[in-house]
């Protein structure tokens, strides 16, 4: 069985080959479906062939995988053989990548589906397109701040009493035509946002586990979307802790000889997407009552709010963990607001508006209520069963009145 590598540049691809114990450069080829296809076909079945994970890697594996016994896509930033190298040359990378796979060291990213791969492209233009509406917004708001207008009267300057209030302001010819222009580029930018958004919220009514993670309240489409791209089978991870690792919400741990483990800050390894989305659903989750809330109260009055954010982070992965493998819905959340989340879902789709009909807001409005006030119980529940659990200083274990 011979051990291919191919270090993978936009043009070409340099090519090494170890058989027999003995590695060898064996030159470039073009980076093509055609050269490509046609290298695939010089393969025999038993080879196995090791790639970067680069941005064409994925259809290179596509086009090769039929032709050899093992295709296999190298987590670059394990491969510090690699990138520590004191010379580092086409050659050399390939060589070295060629050398691991042989040996079995070759770490191995995970390859998803096709649709987890376009549910995780339309999240990255999504994410695009914010970042390039927020610098818009932020540029007009630095050209109101150049001409010392303030603070604007209204909440949101981009609504239609803003577009008024802008429109009257007195400005230099230069600025209002750099405020024009921003204007002109975020409704662009939120059309192009919306087109993203409705092709998403087709893709979460079709997802038993985007709709399953929407009933914990806090977690909106995006946020649940993204964790479920980042992840892809959770059947993968075998515990929580596994996963709250490939995340990288997990703290560092340094340990040598007899001495004690030390830990440090999370290590951030992972898709740094899904741990900002986790910590923006963290603050949704620390508003709303509930356990979740009670959590980050008691480990925010001992580590202070960012600690406990964090944690609040890492305690919703491993609730996502919990319910996306024993595939049950979160057992306090809101049924109610569950429901509304859907239903902004199907309009985004494109569902047709159901105006004038009856909805029975009366009766939604008290179950509402209803449940805000179980959600308050359930976090007071919480509270004392910490407080029951939590060692005393003097006395016995339980607390009279209710038992431990």
């Amino acid at each position: 069985m011979r051990s291919i590598a191919l270090d993978v540049h936009r043009d070409f691809c340099e090519v090494a080959i170890k058989d027999g114990g003995e590695v060898r450069s064996v030159g470039r080829i073009k980076t093509s479906g055609e050269e490509l296809e046609l290298f695939a076909r010089s393969l025999a079945p038993s080879d196995q062939v090791a790639l970067e994970a680069t941005g064409p890697a994925l259809q290179i594996k596509r086009l090769i995988e039929p032709h050899v016994g093992r295709v296999v896509i190298a987590n670059t930033r394990k491969l510090r053989a690699i990138a520590e190298a004191r010379v580092k040359t086409d050659k050399v990378d390939a060589r070295t990548l060629c050398e691991l796979l042989a040996a079995g060291f070759l770490p191995e990213v995970f390859g998803p589906d096709e649709e987890t791969r376009a549910l995780r492209r339309r999240l990255a233009r999504r994410a695009a397109l914010v970042r390039q509406r927020t610098r818009a917004k932020n540029e007009l708001h630095a050209a109101l701040a150049r001409n010392l207008r303030g603070k604007p009267p209204m909440s949101d300057v981009f609504g239609v009493r803003g577009r008024e209030w802008l429109e009257a302001l007195a400005l230099p010819a230069d600025e209002r035509e750099t405020v024009a222009g921003c204007l002109r580029q975020v409704d662009f930018l939120d059309r192009e946002v919306g087109v993203v958004e409705r092709e998403l919220a087709k893709a979460a009514l079709a997802s038993a586990e985007i709709r399953r993670l929407m009933t914990v309240p806090g977690v909106n489409l995006v946020s649940a979307a993204t964790f479920v791209a980042t992840v892809g089978d959770i059947r993968r991870f075998q515990t929580p802790r596994k996963l709250v690792s490939y995340v990288g919400l997990d703290p560092r741990v340094r340990q040598s000889g007899e001495a004690p483990a030390r830990h440090g800050h999370i290590s951030k390894q992972g898709s740094p997407a899904a741990r900002h989305m986790l910590c923006e659903a963290a603050w949704i989750v620390v508003r709303t009552p509930g356990p979740l809330r009670a959590f980050y109260a008691r480990v925010r009055a001992r580590r202070g709010a960012q600690i406990a954010l964090v944690a609040t982070a890492r305690k919703l992965c491993v609730l996502f963990w919990h319910l996306l493998t024993d595939e049950e819905d979160y057992a306090f959340g809101r049924p109610s607001l569950t429901r509304h989340k859907l239903r902004r879902l199907e309009l985004v789709a494109g569902d047709p508006s159901r105006r004038g009909r009856r909805s029975g807001s009366a009766a939604s409005k008290r179950e509402q209520r209803h449940e805000r006030e179980l959600s308050e119980k359930f976090e007071l529940a919480y509270r004392r069963l910490v407080e029951d659990w939590q060692p005393k200083k003097s006395g016995a274990g339980a607390t009279r009145g209710r038992a431990s």
